[in-house]
Formats: C-alpha cells, sequence, structure tokens
C-alpha cells in the first residue's frame, strides 16, 4: 500500500497532534505548530492534504483563511471546538476553504475516512495536472497542441544560432513570451533581455531610447545616456511592434544590423554592441513594403528566422491547461468559495474564437474568478455563450476549411523560412499550386 503524506497543523503542541494522527495507518504525518511554518513546508514540498487542529477562539481566523486562499490547492480538514460552530464566521470559512470539518471529541474512523477521501479527490487533481503539463514541463510556452509543440520546437532549432528573429502573431497571443523563450534557450541566456515597445513611445524619443545621446545632443540632455542596444549587450533586445518603427529610424536600426555598431545621439563615435535582435509584429509586414511604410531591405535582415504564434483559436486542446495556470496565478483574487472551473464554462470557451487571444483569456478569467457566486465558473461568469456557434451558419464548414488551409500554408512557410520548394514538399503540393493558393489567401513570401 503506498504512503500518504499529510500535513498537519497544531497549535495544541505536537504531542497531542500525533495522539489525534497516531490511529492514520498508511499516512506519513508532518506536523508543524503555525501557518508560519506550514508555508515554509508548502514552499519546498507539495502536500494534497492538510490537517488543520484548532484551538482558537476565532481571533485569528482571518490568518487561517488568507493561509488557505493562498494554498486551495491542498485538500484541507478541520477539528474544532463544537462551540465553535456558533460563530458565523467560521462556518462561512468551513463551507468555502475545507474539504471536511470534524468537532471534539473526535470520531477516529471518521476522521481516516475524510482523510481518505480528500487523497483520492487530491491524487485525481495531480494526475490531471500533469498529463495536462506532458510536452511543456521544460519550456515557459505552456501547451500539448501541435501548433504549441511545432512552436517550441521551432524555437528549440533557432534559439541556438545567433541571428535575427521575426516572431509574427496577432495582438495577445503571446509573441513576447515566444521572444523571451528564444533568449532563454540561447548562449546569451546568461545576459540582459530587454524588451520596448516601438509603438508605445513617442516617435521624437524612440531613437534616444534605442540609441542613447551624448550630453548636450538636445535640450534637456545633461549628462551620457546608454541607449537600450548598449544596454543589451552580451544578451537580446525585443523590440515589439516593429512595424511601426519610423522610417528614419529603420534605417539607423539596418546600419547596426549590418556593422554591429552604433552611434548616440549627437556622438561621433561609434560604439560596439553584441545584441542580438529579437522583433515581433502583429501587421502583415510584406505588404508594409509594399506600401512604402516599412524598408525591404531591413524586413529581409529582420526575418532571417521567422516565427509564427499560433492564436488561441488555432490551439484550443490548451484551453484546460491555461485555464488552470490563470486559476492558480491569481489565486488570491478569487471570491472564497470559487473551487475551479464547470466543464460547462470549457465547453463554451472552445467554442468562442477568442479575438483578443490568451490576453482575453486571462482578462476573462480574473473578472469571473472575482465575480463567480458558485464553487465553479459558469459562462455567464465568463460572459460567454453557453451554447451554439459562435459563427454564423454560413460560415461554417466552408470558411473552417479556408481558415485551416491558410493556417497550415503560413506555418508550413514558417518553418521553411520562407522556403517556397521546402513549404511545398512538406505540403504535398507543386511549386505553382503552392503559389496559387498563397495568391488565393493573400500571402506574402
Amino acid at each position: 500500500m503506498s504512503v500518504k503524506r499529510l500535513l498537519c497543523i497544531s497549535s495544541e503542541g505536537s504531542a497531542q497532534a500525533r495522539a489525534c494522527c497516531g490511529e492514520l495507518p498508511g499516512w506519513d504525518v508532518c506536523v508543524v505548530d503555525s501557518m508560519t511554518a506550514a508555508r515554509k513546508v508548502l514552499a519546498q514540498q507539495h502536500y494534497g492534504v492538510g490537517l488543520l487542529l484548532d484551538r482558537g477562539d476565532g481571533s485569528g481566523d482571518d490568518g487561517i483563511e488568507r493561509f488557505l486562499n493562498q494554498h486551495h490547492e491542498t485538500r484541507w480538514v478541520g477539528v474544532f471546538d463544537a462551540q465553535r460552530l456558533d460563530q458565523p464566521a467560521l462556518r462561512e470559512l468551513i463551507a468555502a476553504h475545507l474539504f471536511d470539518f470534524h468537532t471534539r471529541p473526535v470520531d477516529a474512523l471518521r476522521l481516516q475516512h475524510s482523510l481518505g477521501h480528500a487523497h483520492g479527490m487530491a491524487t485525481l487533481a495531480k494526475n490531471k495536472a500533469q498529463q495536462r503539463r506532458i510536452g511543456s514541463q521544460s519550456s515557459h510556452i505552456d501547451g500539448v497542441s501541435d501548433a504549441i509543440v511545432r512552436l517550441r520546437a521551432h524555437i528549440d532549432k533557432i534559439a541556438a544560432v545567433d541571428a535575427p528573429v521575426l516572431v509574427c502573431g496577432e495582438s495577445g497571443s503571446g509573441k513576447e513570451l515566444a521572444a523571451q523563450e528564444v533568449h532563454r534557450r540561447s548562449q546569451r541566456a546568461s545576459g540582459p533581455f530587454i524588451a520596448i515597445n516601438c509603438a508605445a513611445v513617442a516617435p521624437a524619443l524612440i531613437h534616444s531610447e534605442l540609441f542613447g545621446h551624448e550630453r548636450g545632443a538636445f535640450t534637456g540632455a545633461t549628462r551620457d545616456k546608454q541607449g537600450l542596444l548598449e544596454a543589451a549587450s552580451g544578451g537580446s533586445i525585443f523590440l515589439d511592434e516593429i512595424g511601426d518603427l519610423p522610417l528614419d529610424l529603420q534605417a539607423s536600426l539596418l546600419r547596426f544590423l549590418q556593422e554591429r555598431v552604433i552611434y548616440r545621439v549627437g556622438g561621433t563615435r561609434t560604439i560596439a554592441v553584441d545584441a542580438r535582435v529579437i522583433t515581433a509584429t502583429h501587421v502583415n509586414l510584406p505588404q508594409a513594403v509594399a506600401e512604402g511604410r516599412f524598408r525591404e531591405d531591413l524586413y529581409y535582415r529582420l526575418s532571417v528566422f521567422p516565427i509564427r504564434v499560433p492564436a488561441l483559436r488555432e490551439r484550443k486542446e490548451d484551453l484546460p491547461l491555461l485555464t488552470d495556470l490563470i486559476f492558480n496565478r491569481y489565486a488570491e483574487e478569487r471570491s472564497p468559495q470559487l473551487k475551479g472551473i464547470s466543464r460547462e464554462a470549457l465547453q463554451a470557451m472552445a467554442r468562442y474564437d477568442w479575438p483578443g487571444n490568451v490576453r482575453e483569456l486571462i482578462n476573462r478569467m480574473r473578472r469571473a474568478m472575482v465575480l463567480a457566486e458558485h464553487r465553479l465558473i459558469t459562462p455567464a461568469d465568463l460572459d460567454l455563450p453557453t451554447a451554439g456557434p459562435i459563427c454564423p451558419v454560413k460560415e461554417g464548414l466552408g470558411s473552417s476549411r479556408l481558415s485551416a488551409e491558410k493556417v497550415a500554408i503560413g506555418e508550413s512557410l514558417a518553418r521553411s523560412g520562407n522556403n517556397i520548394s521546402q513549404a511545398a514538399r512538406e505540403l504535398g503540393v507543386s511549386r505553382m499550386t503552392l503559389y496559387r493558393l498563397m495568391a488565393k489567401h493573400s500571402i506574402s513570401p
């Protein structure tokens, strides 16, 4: 018989605690005398079941509630004096946070049954979480869908090659996370990772932010300032929304990529900088090039290794895992009685198209965790329809087929580095057919 592990919190002394737990065959019991000690134990090792032996008068119930809220993944069973149940605050705490409770004198057989049931439920939850995390244990990009597995494999290959990377994807899909993963898996992992959103900095300031400036270069420049490119030397710089970079600054960035040196604003000397450039955009850069909004030579310099981050609607198999991660990350914000997400809510999430991608998922989950009034999050809490497809029926099968075809072509081109011959072989079509399909879906090579 496998040994079951139990964390017991008792303020009445270890001897009394072990006496209470002494009639629990098959249990490995760890006894601590305070919530502080329990936090230290739980920070080092997971306990699926916890036993709370309470001898308080109610004055410390707020601290107990905070502790139970922080460690909600453990199934807690409480033992209280019978008169304590007359306190409304304790009754609410028990209903919201405890798996089961007992009053003194404790019935040893019933306590053993309660703890055994709690252990069984904790084991089921642990196995479920482990299955969902297969394939993403060594990565910061969570997911088990084919699209995410391909993305991780793509990152593994290009991370070791010290060349520019262009990350494409819709807003909110996790482009910066992909950029961080490229840096983390590269030989520059010990160096800095510096990110800047090119769309969030005023055009008049972005040149100084990236390249730095010399004292006296302009009004207010009272001292030399190191730019972000210099600060990223030895590591990576992530330029988000590169499509919004002004044309004059595009020329300066191109010069850096070619020569690996920069000039500070107002400076006359070159400064050698060893930084890998990772860029990201949600816009169609080939189209921006055709419209004259982005330099063609810079585009080809940046897109040596293109990566496409899939939209959430393309990886709906990951929704259960992502919701678990979000639920645990923001557990302290949740309403006390909330224990998880319902199957109906997961089904509604699978039917939804998620135009805001993972960012929208996080926002809807956080709002639902605060406003939910039941034990499980419902579709109404997420403000999602409970049934029926989101898209009109007339756009059903045909639209889905066209969308899947476009996604497959885009991913194949990204994996092959826009090599038409290689992508055509992977897709099982001729070069001419691939060109025709690309024109059909307005995909530029």
